[in-house]
């Protein structure tokens, strides 16, 4: 049913989605100003004065869409727990995977841009993809739940 906590849960998946493709997830400014670099959703750029370089990274927004999406259509397979564990085991292998792109771009990219020493700082962006690991687990936590006491209700009968 659309009332249970897993629901608000699978919600917050979307909606930290959302954020993700809204804000940054990554930025790191040089000893002066003029050198910056920063991560979105789409793109990884890289400023130094008024030349930029622009490394397009469309892979992070189409998998954090298609994560969306699939926290959507698992809201409304409610009546198939199981199909709905299986969507929630997707979610958190592209998540997963959105996670260790960032982690790639910004450790072993971003360090390669200047002051190697600097780890830059990480945004709003970043933390919706956390936000989104810890909803799906919990929403899978509460799936599993419903799982077993409807299990423990047949057994009774």
């Amino acid at each position: 049913m659309l009332q249970r906590i897993q629901t608000i849960f699978l919600f917050l998946i979307a909606v930290s989605m959302g954020v993700l493709l809204g804000f940054p997830i990554w930025d790191k400014t040089g000893l002066s100003s003029a050198e910056t670099a920063r991560l979105t959703a789409l793109q990884l750029v890289y400023t130094k004065g008024i030349s930029s370089q622009i490394t397009p990274v469309y892979y992070l927004a189409i998998m954090a869409v298609a994560v969306a999406i699939i926290a959507l259509f698992t809201i409304f397979k409610y009546r198939n727990r199981l199909l709905q564990m299986g969507l929630c085991a997707i979610n958190a292998i592209l998540l997963t995977a959105i996670m260790g792109f960032v982690l790639y771009l910004t450790l072993y990219k971003g360090k390669d841009f200047f002051n190697p020493d600097d780890q830059g700082n990480f945004g709003i962006g970043f933390y919706a993809i956390v936000a989104a690991l810890i909803c799906n687990m919990l929403a899978n936590r509460f799936i599993r739940r419903d799982e077993k006491l409807v299990q423990e209700s047949n057994r009774l009968r």
